[in-house]
Formats: structure tokens, C-alpha cells, sequence
């Protein structure tokens, strides 16, 4: 299921344990009880329901199998936080989530302290003797919650966004910005890359979620990539263009999709006069020109990629260019979950002549113009575990990066995310691609 290094430090475990878990607790703690209740349409959670899914899964796949005397606080729990794992048993409709108004958020966190009180004598007292594939569903587990850390923060969003007054998350974060002083964002350029045969997925021994694996090798043309990210000032560009108004420019699901929404813009901007708003995690403000669109579907990232004459990457374009940065893979400076920023942020000026590849960790999952598909040969695990990713494997379209809320020791460049092409209320956004006529 996951690939994992053989050796298990289990102090290195307890620690990280502890940490997901309280970072999960500390990204809940600026909410209301009644924040955290709200679901704000099908596809999102309450932040209760995040909370109490994460130790769900926990108690589900660790703690009742391997636990002797496990007691549970609550055995009807496990119809009320089972996600989407049909063979672990009946579960509550996602539609109706937010409906859940008890247990209460006090309850959900004595469930939390619960849980995690067992877990931390498990891996404590018992580690040594564990099994690998156990130590595995413990790494897979922690990972799992660092996915709810971000779909929590994007839930949130789309709530604060349906109320009228435009809460603030939090606040601190970029201010309302002067048009007047506001700076161009730095200049594109082509990072080239002259295809041939490259290795693509993870072949370990650093975790990995399955759909990662197995790697394997893909042959590419020629091929380039933008240096940077799609910037608002540019996207506004398309729009002034009347870009959501030509059907040339759009696949057909997509200008249906477009015509029958009403869109004119990315999700969670508003007209301001001549200019526009935006909604960011620390409340309403005016769009900043330099810094990467967000927000955006794939039909739309798609018709401005048509739009420029060039076209979205594939994934394992962006997977052959970002594996062979200068930064070796090194993401402590990507503006990531942990910087606290909550939005993506400009593109930092080149340091040096060399052109890499700028904002590829953190800021914004960036479209693919990939179907999310098994790689070849892979197999789902056995049993209930299998369930994680492999049955999301149609219709569905992958992106790659990391966003501001993804925590930055849960992105690598093989990560594959997948959303269905409509969606725009997680934190996506594009990067261009081109071809390149083969020497």
C-alpha cells in the first residue's frame, strides 16, 4: 500500500504522531463551535467531522485490529466518521454531514484524546514487535490526517464564503494591497526539457501514497514548461478578453459547466468597482496583480492555456522537470502550510541566471492535462485499506505541487492529487506548457 524505509525509529513515530495530531487541533482552535458544525454544500466537511474522521481511521485500521481490550468511547462512531470505506461497514450520507450537530466539538475532542491516549501506548510500549505493514498503516495514517489538515482549511473557506459578512479565518496575513504601488510580477521564461525516456513514481524508501507507485519509465517529446505560475494580473488579461464568453476556447463539458454556473471569474472573487475582490482565509480583499491565480477548474485552466496558444502539462511532464530541480527536493522554503501565508504568495525573482522552475512546491496545486489512471501494473492492496485510491481512479484529473495549506512535509514531486474538472474550491491553479520541435 505504502512504501515506507524498513527501519522504524519509534521515538521519531511517537513524535510526528503527536505532532499531526495537535496540528490538526491547533488549525480547529480558531473556529466557533458553530463554525466548525457547518457544511456548506456536498463536497465539504464540517471541521468537527475532519477531526473526528482522522481519529476514525486511526482507531478503525490500528487500534481495533491490534489493540487487546480496545473499548471504544462511542461504537456508533464508526457509522458517523466512516468516509467512503464501504467494507468496513454502513456509514452516514456525506450529503448530510453537516447535520451532525452532536456529538458536540467537546465530544468529538475527548474522542481525539481518547484515541490518541491509546495509540501513544501502542507505539510507545509496543513498536519493536510490530510488523512493518502495521508501522505502515500508523505512517499512512498521519499522512491521511495531513490531507484532512488542508481539505479542512478549503471547507472552511467555502462556508466563510456563503456568509454575507465575509468572515476572516484568522488574520495577519497579506494586506489589502495599493494598485498604485503593487509590483509586475517578474517575467516568464521556459524551462526546456528534451524529453527521451524518463523514470516516473516513487520507488522508495520515503512514503508514498499507492497511486504513486509502481515506478516505472515514460517516454516524452521535447517538451517546455512556464518558470512560474499563472498570475492574477494575467488571468484578468483572459478575462478582458471576454475568455469565459468563446466557446472556442473551452472543452464542451466545460463551457456547459461555465454557461450553467455563471462564470465570469475564479471562485471567491467580486467586482469592486473596475477591479476585483478576492476571499482569502483572512477575509476579503483586493486582488494583488502578481500573485498566482486560484480557485480555478480544470475547464478553465484548460481555456486560458488554449487561450495563450499553448497548453496545460501532462503529469509526467511536471513530474520529469520538478524531480531534476536545483533544490534537490529541498521544500523548507515553499510556501507551504507551514509559512502560515493561508494564500499563494508572488514569485520570488530568480536568484541566478539558471532557469528552473519557480513556485513548484506550495502556493497552488497546478492542472494537469492527465486523466487520474492506475499506473501500469498497479495493484490495490487487500482489504478495506485498498479502498484509499485506487476505486477514485476514473474521471477524475490530476494535479501536482502542493498548495499554501498542504503541509510542507506532505508534498514530494510524485504526489498525485485528482479532483474532478469542475471542482474550484480546493487551492488550484496553473503552470503553462509547450511544445518543442525535436533537433
Amino acid at each position: 500500500m505504502v512504501i515506507i524505509a524498513p527501519a522504524v525509529d519509534r521515538e521519531s513515530l511517537l513524535d510526528r504522531y503527536r505532532r499531526v495530531r495537535a496540528a490538526t487541533e491547533a488549525l480547529a482552535a480558531p473556529l466557533s463551535d458553530e463554525d466548525q458544525c457547518v457544511q456548506s454544500m456536498p463536497d465539504a466537511s464540517p471541521a468537527k467531522w475532519h477531526r473526528a474522521h482522522t481519529t476514525w481511521f486511526f482507531e478503525t485500521f490500528v487500534v481495533r485490529p491490534f489493540v487487546a481490550g480496545y473499548e471504544a468511547p462511542d461504537d456508533r462512531y464508526s457509522y458517523l466518521f466512516n468516509s467512503y470505506y464501504d467494507t468496513v461497514g454502513a456509514r452516514h450520507p456525506r450529503a448530510e454531514r453537516g447535520l451532525l450537530t452532536r456529538p458536540s466539538s467537546a465530544q468529538v475532542g475527548d474522542y481525539r484524546r481518547a484515541v490518541d491516549d491509546v495509540m501513544e501506548r501502542f507505539i510507545a510500549e509496543t513498536l519493536s514487535s510490530l510488523t512493518p505493514s502495521i508501522a505502515e498503516r500508523i505512517v499512512l495514517g498521519l499522512h491521511h490526517e495531513q490531507q484532512h489538515q488542508e481539505l479542512l482549511l478549503m471547507d472552511v473557506k467555502h462556508a466563510f464564503s456563503r456568509n454575507p459578512y465575509d468572515p476572516a479565518y484568522r488574520r495577519g496575513g497579506l494586506p489589502r494591497n495599493d494598485a498604485h504601488s503593487e509590483p509586475a510580477a517578474t517575467p516568464l521564461r521556459w524551462v526546456e526539457h528534451g524529453g527521451g525516456m524518463v523514470e516516473i513514481g516513487n520507488a522508495g524508501p520515503e512514503f508514498a501514497f499507492d497511486n504513486e507507485a509502481p515506478a516505472h519509465i515514460a517516454l516524452l517529446p521535447p517538451f517546455a514548461l512556464a518558470d512560474r505560475l499563472v498570475t492574477v494580473d494575467e488571468w484578468k488579461a483572459f478575462m478582458a478578453d471576454d475568455g469565459y464568453r468563446r466557446p472556442e476556447l473551452w472543452l464542451s463539458d466545460g463551457w456547459h459547466t461555465a454557461q450553467r454556473e455563471g462564470w465570469e471569474a475564479p471562485l471567491y472573487w467580486e467586482r469592486d468597482g473596475d477591479d476585483w475582490t478576492l476571499l482569502s482565509l483572512d477575509g476579503r480583499r483586493a486582488v494583488r496583480g502578481d500573485e498566482p491565480v486560484v480557485h480555478i477548474s480544470h475547464y478553465e485552466a484548460d481555456a486560458y492555456a488554449r487561450w495563450t496558444g499553448g497548453r496545460l502539462p501532462t503529469e509526467y511532464e511536471w513530474e520529469a522537470v520538478a524531480r531534476i530541480q536545483p533544490s534537490g527536493g529541498n521544500l523548507l522554503d515553499c510556501n507551504a502550510l507551514r509559512t502560515a501565508s493561508l494564500h499563494p504568495t508572488p514569485a520570488a525573482t530568480p536568484k541566478n541566471s539558471s532557469v528552473e522552475l519557480r513556485q513548484c512546491f506550495g502556493d497552488v496545486w497546478e492542472w494537469t492535462g492527465s486523466a487520474y489512471l492506475p499506473y501500469p501494473r498497479f495493484r490495490t492492496a487487500e482489504g478495506a485499506i485498498g479502498e484509499y485510491n485506487g476505486k477514485f481512479m476514473s474521471n477524475q484529473i490530476v494535479l501536482r505541487g502542493g498548495a499554501c495549506v498542504t503541509p510542507a512535509d506532505h508534498v514530494r514531486a510524485t504526489y498525485r492529487n485528482f479532483f474532478y474538472p469542475h471542482q474550484r474550491w480546493m487551492f488550484s491553479g496553473l503552470r503553462l506548457a509547450r511544445d518543442i520541435d525535436a533537433a
